[in-house]
């Protein structure tokens, strides 16, 4: 394993950032190579602890001769979210400097090509540090981008060209649900690391054998051993099903026994009033049409001080706010329907 220093020049003069790179050689230029990154938005911290994990088994493989596809990992990918701390509160999925989420504005490329790729010198300290993880990422066959959600299952989510063939991905993973989209505007890096390849020809694009996905694993609290080592046993399944690394004692990933539906079902369910949310559910709890989600509190005290909100459709609870406090119109939670959602959105769910 060869550990490197990546460094991004800041915005003002001696202003930088770092972060570290591990670099794992395959024996087999033919195996599939893989890239893995975490905390994109930096203070989702999950897919951190799951790379950490990982890092003895695959050193553990290498010392063994059993890594055949190059492994590239970046486990803190965002060192300027991470330092952006606001009275006290740290603010890592929005540049505190562009407003910009730090998981949209990527470069969609027409094709997988490096020479297309933005000037890695130029733009904002935000922008280029999203030009580099990119060229980092982009030419592996599988990319997995390490993020989590509030409250939540863990989940995936695929570009339906990969689908079914990423089946055996979500099952070594161990996700309770897997999100089909087809659309992205917002340059996210998951968009970004597909795009390229949707007008390549078949022998370039190789979709039966790419991975593409972003992992939200469960929510921001979920941070412990023993669901870190959980994660890295479902990363490292994934890297030997798809033969990146070779272990023989490891059984294949059974059946994908999940939830699958398009991004299009999902209801996002706005508040109707600002106050305190009571919840009714919790994600991985089946609903009906009718059933009650949360109570939210407008006026304390008050006879008329409550309002209900129900299910509009039948389906699953995906996720649900961390915070209980919410202004009219933000989302409650997300529930994956039976149907196109009355409230679908194309592109990206949230800001």
């Amino acid at each position: 394993m060869r550990e490197s220093i990546e460094r991004i020049a800041g915005d003002s003069e001696g202003a930088f950032y770092e972060f570290p790179l591990f670099r794992f050689a395959g024996s087999d230029k033919a195996a599939p190579s893989a890239y893995l990154q975490a905390a994109l938005h930096a203070g989702e911290l999950p897919g951190v602890v799951a790379i950490d994990a990982l890092m003895p088994m695959l050193t553990k493989a290498e010392a063994e001769d059993r890594v055949k596809g190059d492994i590239t990992i970046v486990p803190w990918a965002n060192p300027i979210g991470r330092a952006q701390y606001h009275f006290g509160e740290h603010q890592g999925r929005f540049h505190l400097g562009s407003r910009a989420n730090f998981n949209r504005g990527f470069p969609l490329l027409a094709s997988p090509d490096p020479a297309l790729l933005p000037n890695a010198t130029l733009g904002g300290a935000d922008q280029r540090l999203k030009t580099r993880l990119l060229q980092l990422s982009l030419g592996h066959d599988i990319v997995l981008d390490l993020h989590c959600d509030d409250e939540g299952l863990a989940y995936l989510y695929v570009h339906t060209s990969l689908w079914p063939a990423m089946t055996d991905c979500a099952a070594a993973l161990g996700v309770g649900a897997v999100v089909l989209w087809s659309e992205d505007t917002d340059g996210t890096f998951e968009g970004a690391s597909i795009m390229p390849y949707q007008n390549a020809p078949a022998d370039v694009a190789k979709l039966d054998r790419r991975v593409v996905t972003t992992v939200e694993y469960r929510g921001m609290l979920d941070v412990d051993a023993t669901l870190a080592r959980a994660d890295a046993d479902g990363l490292y399944r994934l890297l030997v099903a798809r033969g990146t690394v070779v272990d023989p004692d490891l059984p294949g990933p059974g059946p994908f026994t999940g939830v699958v539906a398009p991004l299009e079902n999902i209801d996002m369910m706005p508040a109707p009033r600002a106050g305190a949310v009571l919840y009714n559910v919790k994600p991985g709890d089946r609903v009906a049409r009718g059933d009650r989600l949360a109570t939210i509190v407008h006026a304390p005290g008050e006879a008329e001080g409550h309002i209900e909100v129900f299910a509009p459709q039948d389906g699953i609870i995906l996720t649900r706010r961390s915070r209980r406090i919410i202004r009219a119109g933000e989302d409650l939670l997300k529930l994956v329907g039976e149907s196109k959602s009355a409230d679908s959105r194309s592109g990206t769910l949230e800001d």
